[in-house]
């Protein structure tokens, strides 16, 4: 995924800038940046990986010797970022967030068009700011050269672009990743989580459009151009990838993730479908306020019979190998004996992809001496792997657990009846999910519904992304 934060003020922004970045660490583990601004010193850019130690660490001496009023900051899964680029609109620094499905086709168009070479990674990949920027100077200005890249480009693009005077920031044409912005006596800065900077003393003044592309500088905000109502906002962000304190489009994550549990005890309840267990468990984190809503919907109290080591690895889905990751996700959750030994439990998780760690995480429980073992998981079967974001994304949907089983039963065919697969009130859902119990070694399975999400996030589901569910663009 990854995330950026900036700011323009009549004061040095550097460490404003290096916090409120920070606050991103959650989306992305692989690259860190920061890039800023001073007539003295001019640009100054420094870029680290952060695999093997947080962005604040590597990041604490860069800030001492950085100086700018004008500054921008970025976490990323992917390539360096910000980078630097000179071109006929002048020399200015570019970070984005999001995912080009056809950088590839791009740069042989570019190519084909004159621009004579590009700089690449030691993986031989073009660096999507890179190519972002190329896109951009085939127009005469910044607003008809977004417009350009936006238009060009598939998948997803939001962007930042700092010059020695100003930070113009566009959000994505489908709005499928949020940017804010935050105002503050000295200046204003702008985030990707609203949270970031409401601890360094700003109050949320603007949420961009879809496709909408803003100027800012210290002295304010002005939309340059327009962005649109019509938008497709990823959902997973407030199932999964957002962090407890961040609101997206005015709705709260952890408050959403209480409302879905909620919603789907009830669900349990009204169908009959309520097992007898002595607790209901969190799969940490994202997880935890999923469950402690259907507790507190059920009446079944909540326990926490796996704690989460987070000094080292916040998440299990950050190391870019698989196995490395599998290994991940059995090492940092440390069970309580006293909570598992004879206990039926029921674990609410945020979703269910590959099914590997759930199954590992089953089987430990048993081993430690579980007696009943029952899942729910707080998004529909994930159908379709992700292909505007991060999540999700596999070179093949049949390492999707639930496109492996219906493949298994009706091959090519199967795909007519994905809508009936995700129902738990159709023969071919109590299929799926039987399946998936019997694999994943668990007592009862059930699935939030589409419709239950929608009601949770509390938007009108035309704004919702929800191809990885149904393939519906």
């Amino acid at each position: 995924m990854g995330g950026f934060f900036g700011a323009v003020s009549s004061n040095d922004c550097v460490q404003d800038v290096f916090f409120g970045t920070d606050y991103h660490s959650h989306l992305g583990t692989r690259r860190g940046g920061m890039t800023s601004y001073s007539p003295e010193l001019g640009f100054q850019r420094n870029i680290h990986s952060i695999e093997n130690s947080p962005f604040r660490t590597k990041f604490e001496k860069d800030v001492e010797k950085m100086r700018g009023n004008i500054c921008i900051g970025c976490i990323s899964d992917t390539d360096p970022q910000p980078i630097m680029v000179r071109s006929k609109l002048g020399l200015f620094a570019i970070c984005s967030i999001g995912i080009i499905t056809n950088a590839d086709e791009l740069t042989e168009e570019l190519i084909d068009k004159g621009c004579a070479n590009f700089e690449t990674m030691s993986s031989g990949n073009i660096n999507s700011g890179g190519l972002i920027g190329s896109l951009i100077a085939q127009k005469d200005s910044f607003v008809e050269g977004i417009r350009y890249a936006q238009q060009k480009i598939n998948g997803t693009m939001s962007l930042v672009i700092m010059t020695k005077d100003c930070i113009i920031a566009a959000r994505d044409k489908d709005g499928r990743l949020p940017i804010i912005i935050g105002k503050r006596s000295d200046g204003f800065c702008f985030s990707f989580e609203s949270f970031a900077f409401q601890k360094l003393g700003y109050q949320t003044c603007h949420e961009l459009k879809a496709g909408e592309i803003t100027k800012i500088t210290k002295d304010g905000y002005e939309i340059i151009s327009e962005g649109t109502d019509e938008m497709k906002i990823c959902t997973f962000l407030w199932t999964y990838y957002g962090y407890p304190n961040a609101c997206y489009e005015g709705v709260n994550v952890e408050a959403m993730r209480l409302r879905n549990g909620e919603i789907m005890a009830e669900t349990d309840i009204k169908n009959g479908r309520l097992p007898d267990v002595d607790y209901v468990c969190g799969v940490p984190d994202s997880g935890i306020p999923h469950a402690i809503g259907y507790a507190n919907k059920s009446g079944i109290p909540f326990a926490r019979p796996f704690i989460k080591y987070t000094p080292t690895w916040p998440r299990s889905f950050m190391p870019q190998n698989q196995s490395m990751r599998n290994k991940v996700a059995k090492m940092k959750l440390i069970p309580v004996h006293e909570l598992i030994e004879g206990k039926k439990l029921l674990f609410v998780d945020d979703s269910i992809v590959r099914g590997t760690q759930m199954r590992e995480t089953v089987e430990f429980l048993y081993e430690n001496g579980a007696k009943e073992v029952h899942m729910r998981s707080a998004c529909p079967p994930i159908m379709y792997g992700c292909k505007y974001l991060n999540f999700s994304r596999s070179t093949s949907e049949l390492e999707l657990i639930a496109r492996q089983i219906i493949d298994e039963k009706e091959g090519a065919e199967g795909g007519k009846y994905i809508e009936e697969y995700s129902n738990s009130n159709t023969e071919r859902g109590r299929i799926l999910r039987d399946e998936i119990c019997r694999r994943l070694k668990l007592t009862s399975l059930e699935f939030q519904s589409f419709e239950g999400t929608v009601r949770a996030v509390g938007i009108d589901k035309c704004r919702l992304c929800s191809y990885c569910w149904n393939g519906r663009e």
